[in-house]
């Protein structure tokens, strides 16, 4: 397989979103957007618990035009929102809503996490929808853990959680807008895999925590993000350390 090259690589910066401090490695300095990816960020927090439901996380909020995704990883995430949906999704699951013309939603720990307290930890990444489902009506689809296809590499080291698109025989279940292929990888230090990528996909590379080695020659730190050239076939990842990563792959739109 032909490797992609490196485009750049991007460490995250910390913003304060209401009093959440959050890693955000995407939009950077230089750097608005990938195409169609706008935005990601992750949070990663011990909650003290003792807390009100209501107190924690985001409150309701509006979106329109464009495609907010959250990845949890750790502890569960309530979601409602002004056209009726509600579910508590837990690590390993994916809240995925495309807000259309419009939706209003909140965001917050599970019930039992802000009065226990515990682990905490999502990233949230945004997708630019094209400008014809940009006045859709607004959909939610959550996805637990055990409805997510799985892929483990042939060293038993690598496993692929296949969220959206299909991946070497793996169909994710989320429905989108235009054509995306997103993945969650946990891989076990000194597990190695080729990681086949569509040639006309954009795509990224985030590992929230460990250290990868990429294409057999550059290491990538926790919460530095990677972009790609079109350039390859794929990529091929080998963990130094016990890591935990996103891909991010789609097709340009070429829209605001």
């Amino acid at each position: 397989m032909k490797t992609r090259s490196i485009k750049g690589i991007y460490p995250s910066v910390k913003v304060n979103m209401g009093g959440v401090i959050l890693d955000q490695p995407l939009p950077y300095r230089g750097l608005d957007m990938v195409d169609p990816f706008l935005l990601i960020h992750h949070w990663d927090d011990k909650l003290p618990g003792g807390q009100h439901q209501s107190k924690v996380g985001v409150g309701p909020h509006p979106h329109r035009g464009f495609t907010p995704v959250s990845f949890i990883f750790k502890g569960g995430v309530h979601h409602r929102d002004s056209r009726g949906h509600e579910s508590i999704i837990y690590g390993g699951g994916t809240q995925w809503m495309n807000s259309g013309y419009g939706i209003v939603h909140s965001e917050r720990p599970a019930k039992e996490i802000a009065q226990d307290g515990g682990d905490f930890e999502l990233i949230q990444f945004w997708v630019n929808a094209p400008a014809k489902h940009k006045f859709d009506e607004a959909t939610y689809q959550p996805l637990n853990a055990a409805g997510t296809p799985k892929f483990t590499s042939s060293d038993g080291k690598v496993e692929v959680g296949v969220v959206a698109g299909e991946f070497l025989g793996k169909q994710g279940s989320i429905e989108t807008h235009s054509p995306l292929l997103t993945l969650r990888l946990d891989l076990q230090a000194g597990g190695k895999m080729d990681i086949p990528l569509p040639a006309d996909y954009n795509a990224i590379l985030y590992p929230l925590d460990g250290v990868l080695k990429l294409n057999g020659e550059r290491a990538i730190n926790a919460k530095d993000m990677t972009v790609f050239k079109m350039d390859g076939e794929g990529i091929h990842v080998e963990a130094i350390k016990d890591t935990r990563a996103i891909i991010l792959a789609g097709q340009p739109i070429g829209e605001p």
